[in-house]
Formats: structure tokens, sequence, C-alpha cells
């Protein structure tokens, strides 16, 4: 077998953050011969048995699991919070790779965090900028099992905004997965329910966290993005977090999000209009995600005494 074309493999390398494989270079016509002079001459680099890397190519996350993905055989997947992370949802993490597959080859790496499954179906693959992993709603269910409820409940919101998934996606993936003794399956059954049941998806991680936070305070689950309207059922805003039954709202302002003179105008006017209504305000901040929201939550216990 002949040598390969450097300039077609320049190409398809660059197509997949630097890398590939020896499928590839079988594919375009490599010779042994021609690999070895291309390793020894230091043209290319072997990051993995297998694996090979562009000289002087970006050394990039993409490339480190698309590299890890071969070197586990063309069944594994980025999974977990590496496909988190490629489908930009908020517990994905760029600073390890993880990655599930049927059977690790037992050449064992200390800069990866393999998981076995015996049961990966069609629907349970993706593709994202070259790099083969799970779906949303399998990454969904792979989570539950390494993160707390309140993340497992941000990632779910995050993905249902972004529709990235649907509710129906979800169930299938409960139903199909969340058996008896899988790790996660409980947890992820349970929120898919809440969602089936109606339940709002919070715009942010602190919203999200700051229910919860007032829940275990005992103040009772608040109503999450509550649309807010006038006597004759006109929209006038939708707040973050409400307890409907005693007039009272809660805004959570981030730095990020309320800064400068056009967001304080703007908050102000909004919140002028809320509390025209008749409806109590009350601002969260990062100081009630610190303090498990005792300040907020004594607030309101507060305003519900001295409406009782």
């Amino acid at each position: 077998m002949g040598s390969g074309s450097d300039d077609e493999l320049a190409g398809l390398a660059a197509s997949q953050h630097g890398v590939f494989a020896t499928h590839h270079l079988v594919e375009l016509g490599f010779s042994d011969a021609a690999r070895r002079a291309r390793i020894s001459t230091g043209r290319w680099e072997v990051p993995y048995d297998g694996v090979y890397r562009i000289a002087g190519a970006p050394r990039t996350w993409q490339s480190a699991v698309l590299t890890a993905y071969w070197a586990g055989g063309t069944r594994a997947l980025a999974s977990h919070r590496s496909a988190a992370a490629l489908w930009d949802l908020p517990s994905g993490r760029t600073d390890l790779v993880e990655l599930t597959c049927p059977r690790w080859r037992r050449t064992r790496h200390r800069d990866l965090v393999v998981h076995e499954s015996l049961r990966f179906d069609d629907s349970d693959h993706a593709l994202v900028t070259a790099i083969p992993c799970t779906s949303v709603a399998r990454t969904l269910f792979d989570l539950a099992r390494i993160v707390s409820p309140v993340m497992l409940d941000a990632n779910l919101d995050a993905a249902l905004r972004r529709q990235l998934v649907s509710i129906d996606e979800l169930v299938e993936t409960a139903e199909r997965l969340a058996t008896r003794g899988r790790p996660g399956g409980r947890a992820f059954s349970v929120a898919v329910r809440t969602r089936t049941q109606g339940a709002a998806t919070a715009e942010s991680v602190p919203e999200r966290l700051l229910a919860r936070l007032l829940e275990k305070q005992g103040l009772g689950p608040p109503v999450l993005q509550y649309e807010v309207r006038d006597g004759g059922g006109r929209f006038v805003a939708r707040v973050d977090l409400a307890y409907p039954d005693d007039a009272l709202v809660v805004e959570y302002d981030s730095f990020e999000h309320h800064v400068g003179t056009a967001a304080l105008v703007r908050d102000s006017a909004r919140r002028n209009a809320i509390a025209a209504l008749g409806l109590t305000v009350l601002t969260a901040t990062a100081a009630d995600l610190r303090d498990g929201a005792g300040r907020l939550a004594s607030s309101i216990r507060h305003i519900r005494q001295r409406a009782a």
C-alpha cells in the first residue's frame, strides 16, 4: 500500500480538532512505514495507542475528548460532565475527559474518567462539533447519578429552556433506563415527573437553588416564573419566584444582569408596577444563597405573621 496524501490528512485533521486515528490512515492509504516515518520525525504525535495528533495543532479540550474517544474504541461516547460541556449545560466540565463505553480497553489513563454501560440505544448517540457523545436526554440521565438534585434540576431547566430536549424525550428515557438498581434512575424519574405535572422551568441555577432553600426553610415550594397580571388580566411582569397566596414575589438579583443605570431604571419601574398591584416584592442576592436563605425566610415569615 502506498503512502497517503498529507494534504488530505491535514484537511481531515483540521475538521477533527487536529487529531485522527488508525482507521483514518487506512482509509487514506497510509502504509505502516509511512506512519512510522512521520512519528519518528515528529510530524505526528501519539497521545494514545492508535490515536495521533498533527504536531503543532492546538491542544484543546475538544481534541482531548476526541482522542480519548478513539482510545476507548469507536463504541465509546463522551458522556456525563464532558457531554454536558459539549451541550453547554450547567454541570459541564472541561477540566476532565469523561467517557462511557460497553467495555473499556483496559489500558489505564489517569487523565480519563471512564464509565461502562451495556445499555446504549441509537437514541442515546449524538454528534457535537465532530465529537460522538451521548444525547441530551441520556446526558441528563447520566448526570443524575453524580450531581445533586438541585443541579440535576438546573441541567433539566437549561435543556428544556433551550429546547435541546422535550418532555416526551425525558419521559421515554426514564421509562427505558430508570430501572431498579440503575444508579441515578430514581432521582431522574422524580425530576422528570415534576415536569410532567406542570412544574415551571427556572431561568437560572441560582433561582432553582433559591426555591429549594426556601422549601428547606419550611415555607413550601414557591411558584417559579410566576406571571403577574393586573385586575383586567393584562400581563405586567414575570417574576423569578412567588407565593401567590401571600401576595408576595421574590426577585433574584445577579450582578451581571443588574448593573448600570439602564438596568436600575428598568428594574425599579418593573418592581414599582408590581408593588402598585398590592404585592410585596422581596429581593434575593447571592448572600441569601450562602446563608441558606435564612434572612429571606425570616422576612417571609414576618410578612405572613403580619397578614395573619
